[in-house]
């Protein structure tokens, strides 16, 4: 079927100029997850000026609209991520922060934008029953966690990841069905998989003695040695993860020592561990602090472990999947659209989403380069912007047309792995550990406490 068939996919093309000056205005503003203040903000005024009264998350970027259709039914949240990445080589990036959207999220918030245009068109709620929520979202990129902690500590987040901060802040309970279409490569087309993974969050501190590299290194205790023991002990463990479970750890170290002439006392490192379930995140990870703590053992030094939840694995509502195949396959030809069972190994809060509420993460093309890379850029923003959007309209009608009768059926049929919002925080927030993970007993023995 040819797009400009579908009434309430016609109202897209009256607003192509505002979506594609929005992908241009956002690119070019970029901001790291819970700085995303500009951005918010233009946002915000650019949907007040289409007549949208606004909730805003006030003390963190971010910022959601109710849309009510009159008639009863489910409501649909359709999400767009405000924050940026960090790479500093990309051509394109911030001189001062290193922040650009290499994975296409201005994008992604100029389909919002494009969304919120076309629903204030006249009829375009007509046949609907339910109601809508807009919602721009800080914060989903996992990255600067030590800022995220300082947030954590302070009460003003309970959650690094945005979606999961707006889950907790009851911002997410009267939403029935969830909706969130990514940017990805390629020139034009649609995608969904199964799902993809979720992660726990480490910061990892390695505490040795300072003393003279040449002239007393016996006399100090050597952090960074005790972090590559960790590193290789780390490796050496990758062949005992199963190849089903999809894990991945990639520590990174952020800070190894101050001088070249002092043995280093402190050095900080920060990762992942990736997984396809939670129960398979939890053993792996016991095995990396376990790894952690011996390391630092070896040494006679110590290890400050700090585990924060991350992102819940991603699994795309079946029902809702279909819904979305059948949308992708009215807006574009069948070679143009992959519906697969395939399963990505990054991670994203919606996620979270997709714990408590039926959700999906489709993909739509229009980005060239590699995510999250130096290459990245929106190559083609129709594809990007407007197929995105139109997409999610069309996901919409089928949802609520017809007095909601689909929406409503994939409500009834859900099977949600947690059946509260609050059971599923509550079991997010047992992730949370803090401890030094080796005792040094008065008996000479070594304890290594890293549960």
């Amino acid at each position: 079927m040819n797009i400009e068939d579908i009434e309430i996919v016609k109202c897209i093309e009256k607003h192509r100029d505002l979506i594609l000056d929005a992908e241009r205005r956002i690119w070019k503003n970029p901001e790291t997850g819970y700085k995303e203040w500009e951005t918010s903000s233009y946002l915000e005024k650019e949907f007040e000026k289409l007549g949208y009264t606004l909730v805003r998350a006030e003390d963190i970027p971010g910022f959601y609209t109710k849309i009510e259709t009159g008639r009863e039914g489910p409501c649909v949240l359709i999400l767009g991520e405000l924050d940026s990445l960090l790479c500093h080589d990309h051509p394109e990036a911030d001189p001062k922060t290193g922040a650009v959207h290499a994975c296409g999220h201005n994008a992604q918030c100029a389909a919002l934008l494009g969304i919120a245009a076309a629903l204030k068109e006249d009829g375009a709620l007509d046949g609907l029953s339910g109601s809508i929520k807009l919602c721009a979202v800080p914060a989903e990129e996992l990255i600067e966690t030590e800022y995220r902690e300082t947030l954590r500590k302070k009460g003003i987040i309970r959650y690094y990841g945005g979606k999961t901060e707006f889950l907790s802040r009851g911002y997410f309970d009267d939403v029935d069905l969830a909706i969130m279409v990514h940017t990805t490569v390629g020139e034009r087309g649609f995608v969904i998989k199964e799902g993809g993974n979720g992660c726990i969050v480490k910061n990892i501190e390695f505490r040795g003695k300072a003393s003279h590299a040449g002239g007393s290194p016996h006399r100090g205790i050597n952090a960074l040695y005790a972090t590559n023991v960790a590193m290789t002990a780390i490796n050496a463990l990758r062949e005992t993860f199963k190849d089903q479970d999809h894990v991945r750890v990639h520590p990174i170290i952020t800070s190894g020592g101050t001088a070249v002439n002092a043995i280093p006392s402190s050095v900080t490192l920060q990762s992942y561990v990736r997984g396809k379930s939670i129960e398979a995140i939890k053993g792996e990870n016991e095995k990396i602090n376990r790894a952690l703590a011996a390391a630092a053992a070896s040494l006679g030094a110590n290890v400050k472990i700090s585990d924060r939840p991350g992102y819940t694995p991603l699994i795309n509502d079946e029902n809702l999947k279909k819904v979305a195949a059948e949308a992708m396959h009215m807006l574009l030809p069948s070679d143009l659209v992959e519906i697969t069972d395939g399963w990505g190994t990054g991670s994203t809060d919606m996620g979270d989403i997709s714990a408590v509420i039926p959700a999906i993460h489709p993909y739509s093309c229009g980005a060239s380069g590699t995510g999250h890379g130096n290459d990245y850029y929106i190559e083609h923003p129709e594809s990007a912007c407007l197929d995105s959007a139109r997409l999610q309209l069309m996901i919409l009608k089928l949802l609520l047309e017809n007095d909601a009768a689909r929406g409503r059926e994939i409500v009834e049929k859900r099977q949600m792995r947690y059946e509260t919002i609050e059971d599923f925080l509550e079991d997010l927030d047992r992730a949370i550990l803090d401890k030094e993970a080796v005792l040094y007993n008065d008996d000479g023995t070594v304890t290594l406490d890293f549960n």
